[in-house]
């Protein structure tokens, strides 16, 4: 039984072409285009409210995704264990009956989220984000250098 498996989750873009993210320090949502956090010139993401970097930046609705996608995959593949010890115990003194397949779990799709982000050119690396109107008036970190800015375009 190979123990090893691959789930690909596509987050879509909204209109504008951004994904949205969520800063897991201070829950901050904001905005990026996927060949910005791509690009290998930035080396962090930094959030635009804390300007703390994090590992990841999923919002609960990807995780969500990934935890039903996975317990489904995981179901399957072992209900298709349970199917040849099944073929293989069929006749002797011990039997195996594999039973029904296991119901999956409901996999929401996944939206392109939030809309009252603005979007905000940071002059310090010439990029553009969606941040909260409030982050454009107090200023914000950069979310590609990390840099406070506190004139926001």
């Amino acid at each position: 039984m190979d123990n090893e498996f691959t789930i690909k989750i596509s987050i879509p873009t909204d209109d504008y072409g951004y994904i949205l993210l969520k800063c897991s320090h201070c829950g901050t949502f904001f905005k990026s285009t996927p060949d910005d956090i791509e690009d290998d010139r930035v080396l962090e993401i930094y959030c635009p409210s804390c300007g703390l970097t994090s590992d990841n930046y999923l919002t609960e609705e990807v995780v969500e995704l990934a935890i039903a996608m996975a317990q489904n995959k995981t179901m399957d593949l072992i209900y298709d264990e349970f199917k040849k010890m099944e073929k293989e115990f069929k006749k002797g003194p011990v039997t195996f009956k594999a039973g029904k397949r296991p119901n999956h779990e409901h996999e929401n799709p996944i939206r392109s989220g939030i809309e009252a982000l603005e979007t905000t050119i940071f002059p310090c690396c010439n990029r553009k984000a969606g941040v909260k109107p409030i982050l454009r008036i107090t200023g914000c970190y950069c979310p590609f250098c990390g840099v406070k800015n506190y004139e926001v375009e």
